[in-house]
């Protein structure tokens, strides 16, 4: 066999080797270090219950608080469904009624939050327009009457508590909520105690088109920050930009940007989920850890057509380290191929204690395009880096619930944190009606170190951004002092270039790849870790892919 031939047969055997090293990796990467218990309800019943909120204590981590749309039919009644565990998840009891009377007069639409007295403050809509709220001193047993918050027409509001000791206003619970009435404006109000009393409800912004979908939560010290989309005019109202507030003074002044950053939303009718209604609104979540990233805003949509996300719903995030002052370019959350035709919807974003960032969504990815599954996001680095898995034990076929709008599926799911643990949070038809779905998901199995630890196992990151044109970074962690290599791969198998080749000590690292002078196309990058012999006595290798675009 001559040298030509015997060059040709090792470099397909090279390929093939790299290809099958990359697919075993993208294997680990979907499941990797995670172990997803059996998917359970938080209150089993024959109710629909739909658009699940959960916050979690902010003292008693034992303490977690749910609760959604709750739908009866026959005679026709909405309300809120009231889910409790006080020890930490193993047992959960409630209702789908929000007990606070008027009872008849509850019309859904909750947002919830617990106080810095463990007080839950529940904020609805009721059958006249208009907000109201209900307080509970006993963990969701007994509810106050209704307290009217305003008697406008509005869309849901959200609600967040101060929760920390520095702030002047520690204990403060507000809500926020879009005026259905010219200029469609993002309104707000605050209860010092508990939800007895509440401030005349003010206008934080004046848009010039129309505020859609307002969130609220709480960054350190005190400061408040809101977003919502701006939509555009005409049905089906599709998210075109996001703006942003913030209050350092309990809502006194607002900082508003109109048009913090553009977006292009899924507003609609997805006619490939049983012609469901999906959208793009934003999610807020703010960093307030103390760590290395205090302080850094971070807001997920769901967008399509606009980069970087492809032609088929993505679920984008976009970032701020400075308070909101200038805001980061598009990061695509999900980590599946672009333009793949998979459908990713409801994100949900929260950050836990050790400043981890996490992202739920449905996700049809691993089934038909009439059904979805969920998936959760992790990244240890403020969104260059994610660890991906599927949580959901079995997908379902989103279907329209009758009587409630066009599409009507419900319109958000949740995630929140306690004791070391995520609380993802969904709704789900697979029993044949729609039920809130949770499982309990350890943060340690999720390929995350609190901060300034050091790492527990070698890992290679997806590199970001992914597509990248002309540079990208790759992260990667190193559990011990190890001789490590980093290269990168063509499509052939061809060595392009070596990134890292040297002995690096314990802890997790980054590098950059300027692809300037290559042609675009699919390009693979290999960790290696040679020398010193892995704590399981055996070397270790893994492979990813990138695609560079020009």
């Amino acid at each position: 066999m001559n040298s030509e031939i015997m060059k040709y047969v090792y470099l397909k055997l090279f390929f093939l080797l790299l290809l099958s090293t990359f697919i075993s990796a993208q294997d680990i990467n979907k499941n990797f270090s995670i172990n997803v218990g059996e998917n359970f309800r938080l209150y089993p019943s024959n109710v629909s219950q739909t658009e699940v909120f959960i916050a979690n204590h902010p003292l008693n981590p034992n303490v977690i608080f749910a609760s959604a749309n709750t739908i009866i039919f026959n005679p026709f009644f909405v309300s809120e469904g009231i889910y409790v565990t006080t020890n930490g998840g193993f047992n959960w009891y409630g209702s789908d009624t929000c007990k606070g009377e008027p009872i008849t007069l509850h019309g859904g639409d909750p947002g919830i939050t617990i106080d810095k007295d463990g007080t839950f403050i529940l904020t609805r809509r009721g059958f006249s327009p208009g907000l109201y709220s209900h307080y509970s001193t006993n963990f969701g047993i007994t509810w106050s009457n209704q307290k009217t918050i305003s008697n406008d027409d509005l869309e849901r509001a959200t609600m967040t508590s101060d929760a920390h000791y520095a702030s002047p206003y520690f204990g403060r619970s507000y809500a926020a909520w879009v005026k259905f009435a010219p200029p469609f404006p993002l309104q707000f109000s605050y209860t010092d105690d508990g939800g007895s009393n509440w401030s005349t409800p003010a206008q934080i912004n004046n848009p010039i088109q129309r505020s859609a979908g307002g969130d609220i939560t709480m960054g350190p010290d005190g400061k408040v920050y809101v977003c919502w989309a701006g939509v555009t005019s005409i049905s089906p109202f599709t998210e075109d930009f996001v703006g942003v507030a913030s209050s350092s003074n309990g809502g006194s002044n607002w900082q508003v940007n109109e048009n913090a950053f553009d977006m292009n939303g899924i507003s609609g009718i997805l006619s490939s989920k049983g012609n469901i209604r999906v959208n793009g609104l934003p999610n807020i979540a703010v960093d307030t850890t103390g760590g290395p990233r205090n302080n850094w805003i971070y807001i997920i949509t769901t967008q399509k057509d606009l980069v970087p996300a492809g032609s088929d719903p993505d679920v984008i995030l976009n970032r701020s380290s400075d308070g909101g002052q200038t805001w980061s370019t598009g990061i695509r959350v999900n980590q599946d191929d672009l333009n793949n035709g998979a459908i990713q919807y409801f994100p949900a974003v929260h950050v836990d204690k050790y400043g981890g960032l996490n992202v739920i969504f449905y996700d049809d990815r691993n089934t038909t395009s009439d059904s979805t599954g969920v998936f959760l996001v992790r990244s240890e680095d403020g969104g260059n880096n994610w660890n991906e898995f599927e949580i959901s034990d079995r997908n379902f076929k989103p279907l329209p619930i009758g009587g409630l709008g066009q599409g009507y599926q419900g319109d958000n799911i949740c995630i929140t944190s306690s004791n070391d643990k995520l609380w993802p949070a969904w709704m789900d038809n697979r029993t044949g009606i729609y039920q809130i779905w949770t499982v309990p998901i350890e943060i340690s199995s999720v390929n995350v170190e609190p901060a300034g630890k050091i790492p527990y196992k070698f890992s290679l990151k997806q590199n970001y951004p992914n597509p990248f044109n002309p540079s990208t970074k790759i992260g990667y962690s190193i559990p011990q002092t190890s001789q490590i290599q980093i290269k990168v791969y063509d499509i052939l198998g061809k060595e392009i270039e070596t990134l890292v080749n040297e002995e690096k000590p314990a802890g997790n690292y980054e590098v950059t790849w300027d692809a300037a002078n290559l042609p675009s196309g699919v390009y693979f990058y290999q960790l290696r870790v040679g020398g010193l012999e892995t704590s399981s006595g055996q070397g270790f290798i893994e492979t990813k892919k990138m695609l560079l675009l020009k």
